[in-house]
């Protein structure tokens, strides 16, 4: 059996995956066992009101320190990250916060017997790996900053969960699509943004080309494999830090295409940036067996359930009454 959590800290608690992970946690502990750590970005009413806030730096590790003491923290989520096309434009700020901030949390976990959640991410992956089906065990030689300290990360991981015996766990995300909160700076960002044009002006411009087929996984997959890595007896984990992760695999056009089932009128047009770089140096379909195998991940919706579900809860948000 997994060990029960009664005191947790989630750092990035007010980002895309944060937002929604916190809720649940408050289910399952109490909304004071769980801490909402947050920085630039303010909590929302309903983060704010069913539990505890505290001002988390994790690049200042006094601020972590003073926070895991006051609650008596056994494990943190470690959800703060700079993301792939924010991370490009400020290369520095992102190693601060994906490295210097993570070996702060990896050092307090040390210190304190903390059980961690740090994820990854399919930017891991660079050219050189191959495309299709993804294996676990690949070339991992990325061109984003954002990349590199995910690759540190897990390796980094790695090295305290067998030199120090700390529980660290992680998967490497795929794109992340909810209906909640809006995703912060990445290279999938527009399987999100597709979703609010279609609904409100019935037309989006891509910035990815119509081809550019990435995984992805919609946000309830995510919140489930997330907490269900964390559920799982550590005897059974080959793996800690590094699983990959699948759910959906699609292009643009593929969900534009979909999307046009519920809206006929929606139109899409295609002006790549920066961000198609990113993106054709990425996988396209995901191996993930080793996390089937160690620990039962299966995720539960497809494109066609995804689609119907985000345009029926964004609807009721968007449509004026």
């Amino acid at each position: 059996m997994a060990r029960p959590t009664k005191r947790i800290l989630v750092t990035g608690a007010t980002g895309q995956i944060g937002s929604e992970l916190v809720p649940e946690l408050r289910k399952r502990y109490g909304g004071e066992n769980v801490v909402v750590g947050g920085h630039k970005r303010p909590p929302s009413a309903d983060l704010a009101e069913t539990g505890p806030f505290e001002t988390v730096e994790v690049t200042k590790r006094d601020t972590i320190e003073a926070v895991v003491k006051k609650y008596g923290i056994d494990t943190i989520y470690h959800m703060v990250a700079i993301m792939s096309a924010t991370g490009e434009k400020n290369p520095q700020h992102a190693w601060d916060v994906n490295i210097n901030g993570t070996y702060n949390i990896f050092e307090i976990a040390r210190e304190n017997g903390i059980r961690v959640f740090h994820p990854s991410s399919i930017a891991v992956f660079g050219p050189e790996t191959p495309r299709e089906n993804t294996p676990q065990e690949t070339v991992l030689k990325p061109r984003t900053i954002y990349g590199i300290t995910k690759v540190a990360g897990e390796q980094l991981g790695e090295y305290y969960v067998r030199k120090f015996g700390v529980d660290i766990r992680g998967v490497r995300y795929p794109g992340i699509i909810s209906n909640k909160t809006l995703p912060g700076g990445g290279t999938t960002d527009y399987a999100v943004e597709i979703f609010y044009e279609a609904i409100k002006n019935k037309r989006y411009t891509c910035f990815l080309r119509d081809d550019s087929t990435l995984p992805m996984m919609y946000m309830p997959d995510c919140i489930n494999a997330t907490l269900q890595l964390m559920d799982a007896d550590a005897s059974g984990l080959k793996h800690h830090t590094d699983f990959n992760l699948a759910a959906i695999s699609f292009s643009p056009k593929e969900l534009a295409a979909e999307i046009k089932k519920h809206i006929p009128e929606f139109t899409i047009s295609y002006k790549p940036d920066e961000r198609q770089k990113i993106a054709d140096s990425w996988p396209k379909t995901i191996d993930d067996s080793a996390a089937r195998k160690e620990w039962g991940w299966k995720p539960k919706y497809n494109l066609a359930e995804m689609t119907k579900d985000m345009l029926e809860v964004l609807g009721k948000k968007l449509r004026p009454a």
